[in-house]
């Protein structure tokens, strides 16, 4: 079964609380959603309905998703009560919406960062629940997720061996970003580096090290300019006590698809290993991969496509087994 990790959803009870609460600052008419964090947007069936998410999946050559709040509905900015009802209400909505197809689906836990040691509390809850995993953004309404105060939440998330998927969002303003999409274009890319190296630096991963990330949009600027963070450790005292070599920790960082370059991904999967690559889409925002799994046959060869997009997320995310796709599916975007 070909599964994608990155895919949102914006279940019925987050959506009630948008339409009820006017804290979050949101208006939604018919199906546009405007105000929030985010640009406006189309708020399409798939991103509440499941069996709209499962004939979705289906179009693009897939057929089971780990999913996952949208981004606009973090609300880590908001007073921390109802940050934390936004948490209930999605972590509620996207366990009702999974149970559809239990077999196909599975959902990360979405937790109130604003006080970690609540968060902590809520992920060991939902965890109990049933979620596989939880997804936090690349800062806390700009505390950085090395910030000392997080420890709650990091140890928390090592012991419930739950991997973290780190998705850009808060991205301070950048004057040159501004016009033309570019801060998501360049700008999402650029919080996603931040976040995972300035994690390596403060020792993050060294003190919990059990801590697997999954990093979003083929992890950022990372995977092209680790090395770069490599060489100003021999030669800069700042990163005097930094680790000497931020890519020893490839083996606990995953990266998804999403390059919308078959020669990028194909050479984040020669450099950081095929097994370290899951198969990730952004569905159903429109800067998804239009047709991922043409776009992975097209960067890699066939046993390489079957193991990034079946095997890896299913490890990762304990599905069974299932069915093959039919070949109406199977066979779309064909073979290397």
């Amino acid at each position: 079964m070909r599964i994608d990790v990155h895919n949102h959803a914006m279940p019925e009870p987050a959506l009630d609380l948008l339409r009820r609460e006017p804290v979050y600052g949101v208006t939604i008419k018919g199906d546009q959603i405007s105000g929030g964090p985010h640009v406006p947007y189309t708020l399409v069936r798939s991103f509440y309905d499941p069996a709209a998410k499962l004939a979705e999946l289906e179009a693009k050559g897939l057929e089971g998703a780990v999913v996952s709040v949208a981004p606009p509905l973090f609300y880590y900015e908001v007073d921390p009560e109802a940050g934390e009802a936004m948490c209930e209400a999605v972590n509620t909505g996207l366990r009702d919406f999974c149970a559809h197809r239990p077999d196909r689906l599975r959902w990360m836990a979405h937790v109130p960062l604003r006080r970690p040691q609540r968060a902590a509390q809520v992920l060991e809850e939902q965890h109990r629940a049933g979620c596989v995993g939880v997804e936090v953004a690349s800062n806390v309404a700009g505390q950085r997720l090395d910030d000392p105060a997080l420890e709650p939440f990091w140890a928390a998330a090592e012991r419930l061996a739950l991997p973290v998927m780190i998705h850009p969002a808060y991205n301070p303003p950048h004057p040159a970003l501004g016009e033309w999409y570019l801060q998501n274009v360049i700008g999402n890319q650029l919080e996603t580096t931040i976040a995972v190296e300035r994690l390596i630096c403060a020792g993050v991963l060294d003190r919990h090290p059990r801590l697997v990330l999954v990093l979003v949009h083929a992890g950022g600027y990372f995977p092209y300019q680790a090395g770069r963070l490599r060489h100003a450790r021999t030669v800069r005292p700042e990163l005097a006590e930094a680790p000497h070599d931020p890519w020893a920790y490839v083996g606990r960082l995953r990266f998804d698809t999403i390059t919308h370059d078959p020669a990028a991904l194909a050479y984040l999967v020669s450099r950081v290993g095929a097994e370290h690559v899951l198969m990730g889409t952004d569905l159903p925002f429109d800067m998804a991969t239009p047709q991922p799994w043409a776009a992975l046959c097209a960067a890699v060869d066939p046993e390489t496509a079957r193991r990034v997009a079946e095997d890896n997320p299913a490890q990762l995310y304990g599905f069974e087994p299932t069915r093959p796709l039919p070949a109406s599916s199977a066979d779309a975007g064909g073979g290397r």
